[in-house]
């Protein structure tokens, strides 16, 4: 049988939507939920004839294997920032900018990055200016925090709205356990105390061997598949309404920026591995029963892995303060806010100062009055 040709190259995907009454770039408006232009206000729909279709989920091990089809993937253009190692796509035509996730000056190469295309995306629902409202109030909260970086960061200096690449991965585990069951009775003993002999209950455990089968079917194990970020940042960003996710559409890219994942699709399962291990673990505790439970082996066999490549939104600001550079993020739907904490020494320095002045007011008033 002859060999077939090579599949063509899929095409670079610019995320660029010409308005069709002026031409002008349209971009994706998260409080009308279209696209819009901003130079003759025309709009139009996104994702019509959907009808809020399900996403299906591709198999683990066809991916591994390089099987997947050719419209699964995709090629876009993207830099790495030299200092967070960020691969974020970048629009054709531009040719130096700022890491959105670090503010490091970065010239684009002309290289080009291929990888699984997503399948879902969940839309921005919040404005650039909502999220630095949600942002100026989580700064206007935290004590200590330098007067400097607070006026900075509410200047209104854009933010980026950056949409952040994930990993969801579904199986059907079925997992056989042993261990031991723990029965807590109660002896009395003799004890001395202060000098006297004391009678008193003291507990022991009874252990019997135990042995049974769990199951469990994990669905959407979420795993952050970029680098660029500090996992405490995204962490602290969920829940995620996930339920809400959209077929993947590039219209809901336009105007903003998509991050290439850095975490391969082997290295996220692994990490939900550990995830479903846990979760397993516990299960296994809650079979054995009993007061206390011992768990010596758990085999688990792990069928039908499927997972999905799907983009979150979150609205960043990055800035340099004193040399240093300080990062804020918004969860863009819900506006939960997680970002470094800056501290100012001259205020550190002032409340102790204070603290003792009052101490010592306190305690004056107190030998007086003695």
């Amino acid at each position: 049988m002859a060999e077939q040709p090579p599949a063509p190259p899929a095409p670079l995907d610019e995320h660029r939507f010409p308005c069709d009454s002026c031409g002008s770039d349209m971009r994706y408006d998260p409080r009308a939920a279209l696209l819009v232009c901003d130079h003759c206000g025309n709009t139009e729909m996104i994702g019509a004839g959907f009808g809020g279709a399900a996403i299906t989920e591709l198999d683990f091990r066809t991916a591994l294997a390089a099987r997947l089809p050719e419209a699964e993937m995709e090629e876009t253009r993207v830099t790495t920032c030299p200092n967070c190692a960020a691969q974020v796509a970048f629009d054709p035509g531009k040719h130096a900018t700022e890491c959105p996730f670090c503010a490091t000056p970065v010239v684009i190469d002309t290289g080009t990055n291929r990888h699984i295309k997503p399948r879902g995306v969940l839309p921005f629902a919040l404005s650039e200016d909502s999220a630095r409202e949600a942002m100026k109030s989580w700064l206007g909260q935290l004590w200590f925090a330098p007067n400097g970086l607070q006026r900075y960061a509410r200047k209104g200096r854009r933010m980026q709205g950056i949409y952040v690449p994930y990993w969801t991965y579904d199986a059907d585990t079925n997992s056989r356990y042993s261990g031991e069951r723990g029965t807590v009775y109660y002896v009395t003993q003799t004890v001395i105390r202060n000098g006297k002999r004391v009678r008193q209950q003291v507990p022991k455990i009874r252990w019997h061997a135990a042995s049974g089968h769990v199951s469990r079917f994990f669905d959407d194990v979420l795993v952050l598949a970029s680098r660029s970020l500090p996992k405490r940042f995204t962490d602290g960003l969920a829940p995620w309404d996930l339920a809400a996710l959209e077929p993947y559409t590039p219209e809901y890219l336009a105007g903003f920026r998509a991050e290439a994942y850095a975490v391969t699709l082997e290295e996220g399962f692994a990490e939900a591995r550990a995830h479903m291990d846990r979760v397993i673990a516990r299960d296994v505790k809650f079979d054995i029963g009993g007061d206390r439970q011992r768990i010596h082996d758990v085999q688990t066999q792990i069928n039908d892995v499927t997972f999905k490549h799907i983009l979150l939104p979150v609205w960043l600001a990055a800035y340099k303060y004193r040399g240093k550079t300080y990062r804020f993020v918004v969860n863009g739907r819900t506006g939960s806010v997680q970002g470094e904490r800056p501290y100012s020494k001259i205020k550190i320095a002032f409340a102790v100062i204070l603290g003792l002045i009052v101490a010592a007011v306190v305690g004056y008033f107190a030998a007086i009055n003695q």
